[in-house]
């Protein structure tokens, strides 16, 4: 039965939760998939071990964490887990842990080279013909569709969306702790124990009591900060700029070299060529890459393998573009291989904004607000403008780096 628990409950140990505890036979079966144990090997932060060296976790760690955060929800707060039946809490266990299954390597690095979502990904693998699949049907032939439409947030129960993909939800609370613990900072701190006990359930949605608010105040900041000093980390975004160079140069010239474990990118249409595709075979063919015959190919694998990252100036004036490729012509490197302007910064990167999403807040009175009509803060962050990050890389021998030298150190 889909619902049956373990005849023992397994734990897990994790530094973030202290351990991940697993009942149900559904959710252990799932684990030990080979599309599920894949994730081992895709990073979770793609580009940002280059500036964090312990930024080391992968996706299977934050993936158990999503789920363990789903599962106290739904068993310890009152208002979830009377709100729930058996099956929509199974239901939206599977899509905790599987709503980052179609991740490529180096996480949405390898979606802004390919072109490919790794939630379109993602329903494909819990759709189609895989492990997963038969794992979640042969539980009940209902399921994977309902799992599906938990993270396509497509569902008839909006609270399953909720808990998995809102502003307040499993996986942001997750990867804030976790990506926090794992670089060794602390801009993604918050009160998750406040927070899961002020967590209410009112009109068939997620609200927060009012007493919670600050602990969701200090949440969203997290979230922000976490962006600015570590997810777009300049450093981290020139590992990421030159990956893209790197296989704008292969696609060019794949035809006539032999490195048939990059072949795979170009190939995502083919379930079984995205599965092969982790942050070791991608590292493999770098290698490979790098004694190829191809002199620009194998000087940029060379610079991703022994991190010779690009230089970067912070909002360029023309002038300065312009020194910049006179020294690399001179220097015989192709701009259209050794320069990229880079772009950071959009209203997903916004602390808090009402036009996308909102988090509700259950008031004294009993009535249901948003957030920044009962937040002084959170109100002044609505109104905030984007902010926008023009930076333009290029190798270090280019030289011009007077704004980099004049702003401190570049790698902290």
């Amino acid at each position: 039965m889909p619902g049956s628990n373990l005849n023992e409950p397994r734990v897990l140990r994790d530094p973030v939760h202290g351990y991940i505890h697993i009942t149900s036979p559904v959710i252990w079966r799932l684990l030990d998939t080979p599309e599920f144990q894949r994730l081992r090997r895709i990073r979770q932060l793609g580009g940002v071990f280059q500036v964090y060296h312990t930024a080391e976790h992968s996706r299977f760690s934050h993936s158990l964490g999503v789920y363990e955060i789903v599962r106290r929800m739904t068993e310890e707060v009152p208002d979830i887990g009377g709100s729930l039946s058996r099956q929509e809490k199974l239901v939206v266990l599977c899509a905790a842990l599987l709503h980052d299954v179609g991740h490529g390597p180096y996480s949405h690095s390898f979606e802004r080279l390919s072109h490919c979502s790794h939630e379109q990904m993602t329903m494909r693998l819990i759709l189609e013909n895989t492990d997963i699949h038969t794992v979640l049907a042969e539980a009940d032939p209902s399921l994977p569709a309902q799992v599906a439409a938990v993270i396509q947030g497509t569902c008839p129960n909006p609270l399953l969306c909720d808990l998995i993909s809102s502003q307040l939800d499993a996986d942001r609370m997750d990867y804030l702790l976790r990506d926090a613990y794992e670089t060794g900072t602390s801009y993604g701190t918050f009160d998750l124990e406040r927070i899961l006990r002020c967590l209410r359930v009112k009109n068939g949605r997620l609200c927060i009591k009012e007493s919670g608010m600050h602990s969701v105040e200090d949440y969203i900041m997290a979230r922000y900060h976490m962006y600015w000093q570590v997810y777009l980390h300049p450093v981290a975004r020139a590992y990421e700029v030159m990956l893209q160079l790197f296989f704008d140069r292969y696609s060019e010239v794949r035809s006539q070299l032999k490195i048939d474990l990059l072949e795979n990118v170009f190939r995502l249409s083919e379930l079984t060529c995205f599965l092969e595709l982790d942050d070791y075979r991608l590292v493999t063919g770098l290698q490979q890459a790098s004694v190829s015959d191809d002199r620009i190919l194998a000087d940029l694998a060379d610079r991703l393998l022994n991190r010779r990252l690009f230089d970067w100036i912070e909002e360029p004036d023309p002038s300065q573009e312009f020194q910049i490729r006179q020294r690399l012509e001179q220097a015989g490197l192709p701009t259209l291989f050794y320069l990229r302007e880079d772009v950071s910064g959009s209203k997903v990167y916004l602390p808090y904004h009402e036009d996308r999403a909102q988090i509700r807040v259950l008031c004294a009175d009993g009535e249901v607000r948003n957030l920044s009509h009962q937040s002084a803060i959170v109100s002044a962050l609505d109104t905030m403008k984007p902010s926008v990050s023009r930076r333009l890389y290029f190798p270090k021998e280019a030289g011009l780096c007077l704004q980099n030298e004049a702003a401190g150190g570049k790698n902290d």
